[in-house]
């Protein structure tokens, strides 16, 4: 594609201008790791919820939107739940506000407040520090490939689409590495606004160009309704009959089903807390518990509404104006290049090259979080904790550097070699977070539960989500099975079987071995105050300290989640009915996001403050065996 020189001009204008931005506040994040890594705590919470909500706004994933919105209609809104997007309104109500207590620098360094310091803690340790380096390289080479493959439709020097990411990923490191989070979320909020104001202008041209009628024709009947059966019932026979076999090769025929799978699999995958990557490091650099339960909550806010208001209109523009081509691929349909042909044909001169600034800007901020999520593992907890404790806070800030700088390396060498978006985003579902779940759901809710069970259920979850595709690949009659009732092998098979199996590993090693300290425990417990089985721990809390409360909003928060996922649900649906012109509809949809706004008001928001009120913080002793690694 040939772009206009006035568009080349505006994007060099924008990575220029970006570089600059970021590499000016760098100096606030050298001083020291608390202010590389965390920010120095300082940021408010809509601020952090912006950077964190550009973070996901990314390109490969917008693909995936357009490429599944498009198949699979509007009921696409429950598929994202393989990520799962409410595990936002999980860290809203309630583990936001947890982790936050916990006053710790990284997942890893979490361990030692929950475990202690045993040898337990520190396998357990060294699992989470393994853990969160193979997927900060996973979601690398998800960005990876998703940016080469839009750039080297749009951009114009005839270059490779892996060269085309090389190029941009050296860009955005140069003030990544440099400034730390300050950095990374400063340049994230400028790039959100630009993004933001490409979505809508892309909403609204697909608006104008794609009359409702113009639709229907093209697309089969009960594509526009959010609501489904045990089938799909999408039939596309007549108008693109590739697609009814790429539904049955994702699995979704028993679209019920599925759906039931993703509830479960999320629930669960929620309840065990955010991975350690971006997401949890936005939490734990918010200044307080309420802040960082405020800021995940205006990350559903701020990012569904654009985020769709684009998917949908890349999706009915591909679907008006496209149809004819994707069916000439049969088989061989491509829908990760939705996204670019139909911006190359409908957005004009200057608001091409804006648009273009924006989505590069998608890639750039979620590159950038992912890259900054990275060295304070291996800086805080390998290089502090092991081999040099008492080093100058300068010597660890320059370790910060070589070590982001190594996470690039890596993440370029992987995604260069890497065949799709889907691919790896199949891989993180299924393998990394199949994996991660049981061992993080039982670290919050049961007092047993010890550093010995939290490794070999990681070890087993992790071992088992990695051989077990490949292991059920080569049995036949499986496939038979999984193609006969179109099933998806990765939600209906695998995760079950590796829960299962990481399940025995944390029974195994926490019944088999000793209980945590008792200080250790009741230091948790009286500063994070879970709710769950803590009834011996929360005996001893009790004989000590009488006026200590137990945490009673077990039924509150389990409520808040249930209003709080038809909450999410609508503000993905209401900017997809708007653009498809189905008014209506969208009125309803904004009725009920306005009921449970109201009752998130009332029963959430209204008691944030009172609940750190009635839970203060137990500082950290300082030289006590069960204090902090880092009190921030």
């Amino acid at each position: 594609m040939q772009l206009h020189a006035l568009d080349i001009a505006i994007i060099l204008l924008y990575l220029l201008g970006t570089v600059l931005a970021g590499y000016w506040v760098s100096h606030y994040g050298s001083r020291d790791i608390a202010a590389y890594f965390l920010g120095g705590n300082k940021m408010p919470w809509y601020v952090l919820g912006l950077s964190n909500a550009s973070g996901m706004f990314d390109i490969s994933g917008t693909m995936l939107l357009v490429y599944w919105m498009f198949v699979y209609g509007l009921k696409s809104v429950w598929i994202p739940w393989l990520w799962p997007t409410f595990n936002q309104v999980f860290l809203m109500v309630y583990l936001s506000a947890w982790l936050r207590r916990s006053r710790v620098m990284t997942g890893a360094e979490w361990i030692r407040t929950r475990f202690g310091i045993g040898r337990g803690a520190q396998l357990s340790h060294m699992i989470v520090v393994i853990y969160a380096f193979i997927s900060i390289i996973g979601f690398f080479s998800y960005g990876f490939k998703g940016i080469g493959k839009f750039a080297a439709t749009f951009l114009p020097w005839h270059l490779t689409p892996n060269q085309y990411a090389l190029i941009l990923i050296v860009i955005t490191a140069i003030y990544v590495i440099k400034g730390g989070m300050i950095s990374v979320v400063i340049t994230e909020v400028i790039q959100f606004c630009v993004l933001s104001v490409a979505s809508f202008a892309v909403g609204i041209i697909a608006m104008r160009r794609v009359a409702p009628a113009m639709l229907h024709r093209v697309v089969p009947s009960g594509w526009d309704n959010v609501f489904f059966g045990w089938h799909l019932n999408l039939d596309w026979s007549k108008l693109i009959p590739a697609t009814g076999a790429r539904i049955d090769q994702d699995g979704y025929g028993l679209f019920g089903f599925f759906v039931m799978m993703l509830f479960f699999k999320g629930v669960l995958i929620s309840a065990a807390g955010p991975a350690p990557n971006y997401d949890m490091q936005r939490v734990l650099s918010s200044k307080n518990p309420r802040e960082a339960s405020l800021m995940s909550a205006w990350v559903n806010v701020v990012l569904t509404f654009p985020r769709y208001f684009l998917t949908a209109g890349l999706t009915i523009l591909a679907a008006a104006f496209f149809s004819d081509s994707i069916r000439a691929m049969g088989t061989n349909m491509d829908f990760e290049l939705v996204l670019p042909y139909a911006l190359a044909r409908f957005v004009p001169v200057g608001l091409l090259g804006f648009l273009i600034s924006g989505l590069l800007a998608a890639f750039m901020a979620n590159f950038a979080a992912t890259v900054n999520a990275a060295p304070p593992y291996f800086v805080n907890d390998i290089y502090k904790r092991y081999i040099r404790p008492d080093a100058p806070p300068k010597t660890y800030v320059r370790l910060s550097y070589l070590s982001s700088f190594a996470v690039v390396v890596i993440g370029i060498l992987i995604g260069w070699n890497v065949t799709s978006v889907n691919s790896v985003v199949v891989w993180i579902v299924s393998g990394l977070w199949g994996g991660y779940v049981s061992s993080n759901v039982l670290k919050w809710y049961w007092w047993r539960f010890n550093g010995y069970g939290y490794f070999w259920g990681m070890v087993a979850g992790i071992a088992s989500a990695l051989a077990l595709p490949t292991l059920l690949d080569r049995m036949p009659w499986v496939q038979h099975l999984l193609a006969r009732y179109s099933i998806n092998l990765d939600v209906a098979v695998v995760f079950p079987l590796v829960l299962v199996l990481s399940l025995a590993g944390c029974l195994a090693g926490t019944l088999l071995t000793k209980p945590e300290d008792e200080e250790v425990l009741k230091d948790f417990y009286r500063n994070v105050r879970p709710w769950g089985f803590w009834g011996p721990i929360h005996q001893k809390v009790v004989a000590q300290n009488p006026a200590f409360k137990r945490n009673q909003d077990f039924l509150r928060d389990m409520f808040n989640i249930a209003v709080g996922i038809v909450w999410q649900v609508s503000l993905v649906v209401l900017p997809m009915y708007i653009v498809i012109r189905e008014f209506t509809r969208a009125a309803l949809t904004a009725a009920v996001i306005l009921i449970t706004s109201a009752i998130l008001k009332f029963s959430w928001y209204d008691r944030l403050e009172q609940r750190e009120i009635e839970s203060p913080t137990v500082p950290a002793q300082p030289g006590s065996e069960n204090a902090f690694t880092e009190t921030i």
